[in-house]
């Protein structure tokens, strides 16, 4: 009898199918519905393969968070890149990018929710929220500097420009019909062109 041999590839597709299976479970059910039992009947695989991944439902879960983080992060770069050298394109870029998918996507805004509701009583969760708010406005500071802001205020335009986007992308994909996607990228850009306004490139 042959035994199976079992490859990194192997874990890694394990891994990432408990990850997916915790974010649908938490937009579905949210956290009160999200379970071993429950994650892994949706991922397909017995409870002792998640505790052999990750120590419990509670480390899978920051996991899942880090991995939707990291999709994020991935869509707004990758936006930012499309958008060529001109720094002004590239700071519009960042910042729309929430307003379209894979970021503007209602699945997502529920998955979301669920790590909200997490922050104030999960260590871990917090943590993790608080490193992406601080690398997405760092990310924001550099390309607001790139543009011509004096580096002084470019920390406060961050701050309110991460609210001003988190609110339009919030409203946006819990009811698109209120306003579109297109309509919710020129208020941000009307935004960014007042507080820009007067600051040279030169």
């Amino acid at each position: 009898m042959t035994r199976a041999v079992f490859t990194r590839e192997d874990a890694d597709t394990r891994r990432q199918a408990l990850i997916e299976a915790t974010a649908a479970s938490l937009a579905e059910a949210g956290i009160a519905g999200t379970s071993v039992r429950a994650i892994c009947m949706r991922a397909g695989v017995s409870a002792g393969l998640l505790r052999h991944y990750f120590d419990g439902v509670d480390a899978l879960i920051a996991e899942t968070y880090r991995a939707t983080t990291a999709t994020v992060g991935e869509a707004h770069a990758a936006a930012v890149a499309a958008a060529g050298a001109d720094p002004r394109a590239r700071l519009i870029a960042y910042v729309t990018a929430s307003f379209r998918p894979p970021v503007a996507d209602p699945a997502l805004l529920a998955t979301w929710l669920a790590f909200w509701s997490l922050v104030k009583t999960d260590a871990a969760i917090a943590a993790i929220h608080a490193d992406t708010y601080r690398g997405y406005r760092g990310e924001l500071e550099g390309l607001l500097s790139s543009c011509g802001l004096e580096q002084a205020q470019c920390r406060s335009a961050a701050i309110a420009l991460t609210a001003l986007v988190d609110g339009l992308w919030l409203e946006l994909t819990l009811d698109p019909t209120t306003f579109t996607a297109e309509q919710a990228s020129a208020m941000a850009v009307r935004w960014l062109d007042s507080l820009l306004e007067g600051n040279s490139l030169d």
